[in-house]
């Protein structure tokens, strides 16, 4: 087979295939590929795990979104209005998002423009948007909620009187605190239309605490007219507003969760306990509310606490005031005890006493120092003499005699009992046992002690005109 003729444009034969190839720059390429990827992919929902997440100073935020096969760079502007408080290292979540390409890295990215967390539908998110408003709105602020009543005496209770919440909150009070009165405000608690009858019922029970109006008791039948139930005085007030129903799924506590039933809570005039579904579920009415409890059961304990433990303590007073009596006792004994000794010890006799024997001791020294003084003297004397009669015995012997004579004489002399003989006395503060040289010292009342050769004499001074 001939080859066909050539055309005479084929280029292929007239240049290189080096000079008729098609190079594109890195900045041309990836806006070609940012186009395709955001022509035909666009605006997609995306569910991931959260990682890697960077809030910038910028306001921007960064992360990463993964699964167990992949992931994707997501970036949150900070002019964009989704949820941030959704984000989380390891929260899993869903995304909206435009797909688009970050020339300056070549990376494909997604660009956040609404987050949800996975799994919680519509109702979860209208939850989480009225909680924010109604938390800057100051209805959760922890300064306006009022301190639970320690003894009521007569409460309201907003609940279904078919359900088993009402049943469980009799039970309770009417084992713990039978005498509490109860103000019934029934009321639907589920569906269509149950926000609107909780509101209802709690604005009911505030007029009813001020005299405008009187829902049914539990024992009472409500009469109506045209629909209405018909109303009468009272001046009894409510202490607190029970609000309260049994378990369910989110939709069925939905109602709990609307508007108008946080307003009504938020204008009551009476402090208001909430006690919705079980201990894991949260609705808008526990944040308004004054407490939360967590099941009906267990406001019910709340409520009756101060009474029921009141009933206990009384009960074990005898005991305890028995108690209190015999340790009062045993401290007074105690202190009585110690003021008796105090006493014995500052005691004028024992003080007496005391001086007495410190003036014996100062006696007995004074003789010890006497006594050493003469021994020291014999020894100097014994030497002398010694050094006499070996020097010349004949000629000195009888002046050191004599002066001996002498010395022992002026030693007998200075002893006390010496002096006390020769008709002297000691005179000494019976008090302080010091020793008086000087009248002058001497005070008008002053118990003085004089000692003489026999005995010793107490006397007091008297005032000299």
């Amino acid at each position: 087979m001939s080859k066909p003729a050539k055309s005479q444009w084929d280029f292929g034969e007239l240049f290189s295939p080096a000079e008729t190839r098609k190079v594109l720059s890195v900045w041309e390429l990836t806006s070609d590929i940012k186009r395709v990827l955001e022509k035909s992919v666009g605006a997609v929902w995306v569910s991931g795990e959260i990682t890697n997440l960077r809030a910038q100073s910028s306001g921007h935020v960064y992360f990463t979104l993964k699964d167990v096969a992949a992931q994707v760079s997501c970036v949150l502007f900070r002019s964009s209005a989704a949820q941030r408080e959704l984000l989380g290292d390891g929260k899993k979540i869903l995304l909206h998002g435009d797909v688009t390409v970050y020339e300056a890295r070549g990376q494909y990215q997604l660009i956040v423009r609404e987050i949800e967390a996975q799994g919680i539908g519509a109702l979860q998110l209208q939850f989480e948007k009225l909680k924010q408003k109604l938390a800057a709105e100051g209805l959760f602020a922890q300064e306006r909620k009022r301190p639970l009543p320690r003894f009521p005496q007569r409460i309201g209770l907003v609940t279904s009187p078919t359900g088993a919440a009402i049943r469980d909150v009799l039970h309770v009070i009417q084992r713990r605190n039978p005498g509490l009165e109860i103000i019934l405000a029934p009321c639907r608690v589920q569906g269509d239309g149950a926000a609107k009858e909780i509101a209802e019922a709690i604005r009911t029970l505030n007029e009813f605490s001020v005299g405008r109006a009187v829902p049914c008791a539990p024992s009472e039948s409500c009469n109506h007219d045209g629909g209405q139930r018909t109303a009468r005085p009272t001046t009894h007030r409510l202490d607190l507003i029970l609000m309260t129903r049994g378990g369910g799924s989110l939709e069925d506590l939905w109602a709990f969760n609307e508007e108008p039933v946080a307003r009504a809570i938020f204008e009551s005039q009476i402090p208001i306990v909430s006690a919705v579904g079980h201990e894991i579920d949260f609705t808008i009415a526990d944040f308004v509310a004054d407490f939360r409890a967590a099941t009906p059961s267990a406001a019910a304990e709340i409520i009756t606490e101060g009474v029921f433990a009141s009933r206990e303590f009384v009960a074990e007073a005898p005991l305890r005031l028995q108690q209190l009596v015999r340790r009062k006792l045993d401290r007074e004994i105690e202190n009585f005890d110690s003021l008796a000794g105090r006493f014995e010890r500052l005691h004028p006799r024992r003080k007496l006493d005391d001086s007495l024997q410190r003036l014996d001791d100062l006696q007995s020294g004074l003789l010890r120092g006497l006594k050493t003084a003469a021994r020291s003297r014999s020894l100097v004397l014994e030497n002398l003499a010694g050094r006499f009669w070996r020097a010349k015995p004949s000629l000195n012997l009888k002046a050191r005699r004599e002066a001996l004579r002498q010395l022992e004489k002026r030693l007998n002399s200075l002893g006390p009992e010496q002096v006390l003989a020769r008709g002297y006395s000691i005179t000494t503060d019976a008090a302080t046992g010091k020793v008086l040289r000087d009248a002058a010292e001497v005070k008008a009342g002053q118990t003085l002690k004089t000692r003489l050769a026999k005995g010793i004499i107490v006397s007091r001074t008297e005032r000299e005109d």
